[in-house]
């Protein structure tokens, strides 16, 4: 028997246009689908609702922002109740391939059928603003990094994490390694569950014939001399990369290799965000707040 899939998707201020064909797309790959809301404004639950009432989806509203991983986790518990054996994580603004669920199963197929443990898969996901971005990170000396097409082995790529939105993950997986860490809020939030699954010997593979249209950030831009282009998040969200960056270099978690190569992304992301990024103010202001959080181990939302 196949096993039970179950989309839980959080949403946070959504923009309907994106959120519709996402939801729909979902019903028809998945037993179920759930939209765990995260304390959007009325008239946007609203809205919400009809979708989910159109398309047989349940909406859970959390009334307030609780953050990605309290979302997720509620999730999680809704699709325990529903029967799944697997869950299948996206953002309000992602959008599936018509095949990818029954893709990332095969894949998952093919990586169990090495002997191995299998924690997750993901698809290959492509930013629709950007003509170079493939996000799939494989595990490199100095932290993840983006893989290689020669690095595709029987239609998987050995992951060191899969981005959120898309990844279908083993409920059993979740029950041995733990669920989402909610301190964090937002933020690294599925690197760090990732680097858990590892440690904990599970495997986790992109499948890159599955395919996942997603948008990282609020915007795209290019600098001299990089080919791929820098993500920018909104001035708050600075505050969670940064403060979260540093709690992940203290998790230990990371190898000292790979704690130094994020010390390295944190100071470039820094510079960036205050030398280039308006406005440069707050986002200062922001950074150095999340810095100090890091240091001192201050977690949950920003106050």
């Amino acid at each position: 028997m196949s096993p039970t899939v179950v989309a839980v998707v959080v949403t946070y201020r959504p923009d309907l246009a994106l959120t519709v064909p996402l939801l729909r797309a979902l019903a028809d790959q998945c037993a179920h689908v759930v939209v765990v809301d995260n304390g959007s404004a009325q008239d946007a639950r609203d809205g919400l609702a009809a979708v989910c009432a159109e398309v047989g989806a349940e909406l859970l509203p959390l009334g307030h922002n609780a953050g990605i991983a309290r979302a997720q986790n509620v999730g999680t518990d809704r699709a325990r109740e529903l029967g799944a054996d697997l869950v299948l994580f996206s953002d309000q603004d992602s959008l599936p391939a018509p095949d990818m669920v029954s893709r990332l199963r095969d894949g998952w197929a093919r990586a169990a059928s090495r002997g191995v443990r299998v924690g997750a898969v993901g698809p290959v996901s492509s930013d629709t603003r950007s003509t170079t971005e493939q996000m799939v990170y494989v595990a490199r000396r100095w932290g993840p990094r983006r893989a290689r097409p020669e690095e595709a082995h029987d239609g998987l790529v050995e992951a060191a994490f899969l981005i959120a939105s898309g990844c279908l993950i083993d409920v059993a997986a979740l029950d041995e390694v733990g669920g989402m860490n909610e301190a964090w809020f937002i933020d690294h939030v599925d690197l760090e569950w990732g680097l858990r699954a590892r440690r904990a010997g599970l495997r986790l593979y992109a499948v890159p014939d599955a395919h996942l249209d997603h948008e990282l950030g609020d915007r795209l831009t290019k600098l001299p001399g990089r080919a791929q282009e820098v993500h920018v998040h909104s001035p708050v969200r600075t505050y969670y990369l940064a403060r979260n960056t540093v709690l992940l270099i203290r998790s230990g978690l990371m190898t000292p290799a790979w704690r130094l190569g994020y010390a390295v992304w944190l100071a470039k992301y820094v510079a960036f965000n205050a030398l280039l990024a308006a406005p440069r103010r707050r986002r200062i202001a922001l950074m150095a707040r999340g810095l100090r959080d890091g240091v001192t181990g201050r977690t949950g939302p920003l106050a």
